[in-house]
């Protein structure tokens, strides 16, 4: 097998109480976790107070050099 440049997308561990910053997209801004299932994730913003649920899409990114791809 080659070896090639690949990025890894894991879904991210959030928890309840976390503040997080989502850089770009349509929920880009600053929020609270305040719920977290298997499947779904619930985020209040902290300034209009608003809550949102959506499907989990918080993911972390890793670059890995010289790695199998694809992988047996």
């Amino acid at each position: 097998m080659a070896h090639h440049s690949v990025l890894l997308f894991k879904p991210y561990p959030m928890a309840v109480g976390q503040k997080i910053h989502i850089d770009g997209g349509l929920r880009h801004g600053d929020w609270e976790v305040i719920g977290v299932s298997d499947r779904k994730v619930r985020l209040r913003c902290p300034v209009s107070h608003r809550e949102f649920e959506w499907d989990r899409f918080c993911y972390f990114v890793e670059k890995q050099e010289e790695r199998e791809w694809p992988q047996r």
